[in-house]
């Protein structure tokens, strides 16, 4: 493809650890991806993890690149962008009371019946996102070792999710990390939140370039790829940190 006008990517396992922190290297390549387009994270994590995990990292950033940073967690749920001194909220999807009770019900309820719901998990195992209910099946806090190791080949997670949505036929529920399930408004996704930023930004899906760990179908990063956006899958933090020294010469 021609260079893109705008670069997105994956969170968790794409730019930084599963919860964790992007590393310096993985800062100085996104400063210098903003010096010349558009870049967009969009992440199943909430937006207190996108600024603990990302713009706490990004402090010494000029302003004028900040702009340029589209910010989309809770899978696009919730949207954005730096007004010149902060980042703050274009718009938030966010779930009724109702719904929120039933998905925290169905999701504690199916866990335990299935023999999934951990007696000692690392933190909160249900977390109300606002815009997104989140199963994390060892708890917030897990370490990864431990979570990758839980369900490698995704069939505790699809038991779930599948229990869990037809009790929530109204719901989104789908597989997220490699512990979690993430329940939403209907219809939301990560292709969601593409589609948002193409609408709102007037880039072309076509014209964009995605990096995500989960490209695979099933995974919760294929969405991007089904709906034409190019896309390259990575292996980790490092991958991605080597695929962006690859590509930042010809921007």
């Amino acid at each position: 493809m021609t260079a893109p006008a705008l670069v997105a990517f994956d969170l968790d396992d794409t730019l930084a650890p599963s919860k964790g922190v992007i590393d310096p290297r993985i800062a100085d390549l996104l400063r210098s991806l903003l010096r010349s387009v558009d870049v967009a994270i969009i992440s199943g994590g909430n937006e207190a993890q996108f600024r603990t995990q990302v713009i706490a990292r990004l402090g010494d950033a000029d302003a004028a690149d900040l702009a340029r940073l589209h910010l989309l967690p809770t899978c696009g749920t919730r949207y954005l962008r730096h007004d010149g001194e902060d980042f703050t909220a274009v718009y938030a999807h966010d779930l009724s009371d109702d719904e929120k009770t039933a998905a925290l019900t169905a999701l504690r309820e199916e866990a335990e019946r299935l023999g999934l719901w951990e007696a000692e998990p690392w933190g909160d195992i249900l977390e109300d996102r606002g815009s997104q209910i989140t199963f994390s099946a060892l708890g917030q806090r897990a370490p990864r070792e431990a979570k990758h190791e839980w369900d490698p080949t995704g069939s505790k997670r699809g038991a779930l999710r599948d229990a869990v949505a037809a009790r929530l036929p109204g719901l989104e529920v789908r597989s997220g990390g490699s512990t979690s399930i993430d329940i939403t408004q209907a219809g939301i996704d990560k292709a969601f939140g593409m589609r948002q930023l193409a609408a709102r930004t007037g880039i072309p899906l076509s014209a964009m370039l995605f990096y995500g760990d989960r490209l695979d179908e099933g995974g919760n990063d294929y969405p991007v790829l089904a709906i034409g956006v190019p896309s390259v899958a990575v292996e980790g933090w490092e991958d991605t940190a080597d695929k962006l020294d690859a590509l930042l010469p010809t921007l």
